[in-house]
């Protein structure tokens, strides 16, 4: 048996914008074969009505890997998923899928809203593929899973949505599939569920399963992916390891350079015209040392007196997980009250090695007077690496965490 759990050769799905899909009847579908020669040519639809949803999207996923699907709203991801659960066909290419599927793509698919929780555990079952005695066997671990005990013989329109979800996700999690796939849904249950719905996950994972996941949770699809797939406009523009992958996406939009140069917002009071890192060494550098730090500045424009102007960065990581936040107050409380006359400045802020990790970091610029109204945001500012030379906290192996802080330890002999 091939080690492959899916294939995808060209797969490409064509829309047409604007248009309804129509479904017929056996009877209409004859009656419509048989009066085609008498009913005038139809019109092809023009090519600017048309739209690609996917395009060419190729790849392979072996039988026990995590795949996490990443992009932009719009990409194509939840379209590919449906590819892929054989809800659509494709408009050109094949996948191969080996193995019994199980999809969690959208809340309340195969449910029956006049049905009770009950009904719906062995009808949905049933559509998911499982056998009368093995939805029997699993019944009590379904419903306690999602925690419906109460409620089961009640009819699901009478459910909270996030019963609803738990009861659909359990069902589809307790099916036992070679390949689970699961769309983002997950992100309605609270936070309680989803950590349960994780470790399911997981645990399908670790019994050799194969398992798609979508999110744009990107802590959540590092922790639980070994590999991904990049979709831009319906393509395929990163795959492979899960963490290039991950940094592709969240760089994606984000120049990685030493300096930018910005055209200065007109209707802003204060805005930035500016950003660039140095090293050490006060070079312009998109690379920085590990054993160094790193300063930020950033230039901007005030173009009239103004009192309590805040100048901050948000430093971001791989992942998307903001680890820090430094304003200009921070070193100067008496800004608070102050008035800053126009004019264009630079603010300079020095960033410690031992703050961070090796790895790929993005800085988001923000310009407000705080808890009053913003002045300029540059959510994309500028990209950077940070490289490991092997300093003090590199040895040891690797070190977990948002930051990598050098602490003071004291190590005494007990009498």
């Amino acid at each position: 048996m091939s080690n492959l759990a899916i294939e995808a050769h060209g797969i490409s799905k064509q829309y047409r914008i604007g248009a309804a899909a129509y479904y017929y009847t056996l009877r209409e579908s004859l009656t419509r074969f048989a009066s085609a020669p008498f009913r005038r040519r139809e019109r092809t639809p023009r090519t600017d009505q048309l739209f690609w949803a996917l395009r060419d999207v190729s790849f392979t996923l072996r039988h026990g890997d995590v795949l996490g699907i990443v992009g932009k709203n719009g990409s194509g991801k939840s379209t590919l998923l449906k590819v892929l659960s054989r809800i659509t066909e494709p408009t050109e290419g094949r996948a191969i899928v080996r193995g019994r599927v199980a999809s969690l793509l959208e809340v309340g698919t195969g449910f029956h809203f006049e049905l009770t929780g009950r009904e719906n555990v062995f009808l949905n079952g049933s559509i998911l593929g499982m056998k009368r005695a093995e939805i029997a066997r699993k019944f009590d671990e379904i419903v306690s899973f999602a925690e419906v005990e109460k409620f089961i013989d009640t009819p699901v329109k009478h459910y909270s949505s996030g019963m609803f979800l738990r009861l659909a996700f359990a069902v589809a999690a307790h099916m036992e599939p070679e390949i689970l796939i699961v769309d983002e849904v997950l992100a309605v249950g609270d936070a309680a569920f989803q950590r349960k719905s994780l470790g399911k996950m997981s645990e399908v994972a670790g019994e050799g399963r194969t398992v798609i996941f979508v999110s744009h949770n990107m802590p959540t699809v590092l922790r639980l992916c070994n590999v991904g797939l990049m979709l831009n406009s319906g393509q395929v523009v990163a795959e492979g390891d899960i963490q290039n992958v991950v940094n592709a996406y969240v760089r994606q939009g984000v120049e990685l350079a030493g300096e930018r140069q910005f055209e200065p917002s007109a209707r802003a009071d204060v805005a930035f015209t500016a950003v660039r890192l140095r090293d050490c060494r006060n070079e312009v550098s998109a690379q920085i040392n590990l054993s160094e730090g790193v300063f930020v500045e950033l230039d901007y424009l005030v173009r009239q007196p103004i009192r309590a102007a805040q100048i901050a960065f948000r430093l971001y990581n791989s992942d998307g997980t903001c680890v820090l936040t430094s304003t200009d107050f921070d070193s100067d409380l008496s800004r608070y009250e102050a008035t800053q006359a126009a004019g264009s400045y630079t603010a300079r802020a020095f960033l410690p090695s031992d703050y961070l990790r090796a790895g790929s970091y993005y800085l988001e610029l923000v310009a407000q007077v705080p808890n009053v109204r913003p002045l300029d945001h540059i959510q994309n500012g500028i990209s950077f690496e940070v490289l490991d030379d092997g300093s003090v906290t590199s040895q040891g192996g690797a070190r977990p965490g948002v930051i990598a802080p050098i602490l003071t330890w004291e190590v005494t002999a007990n009498a």
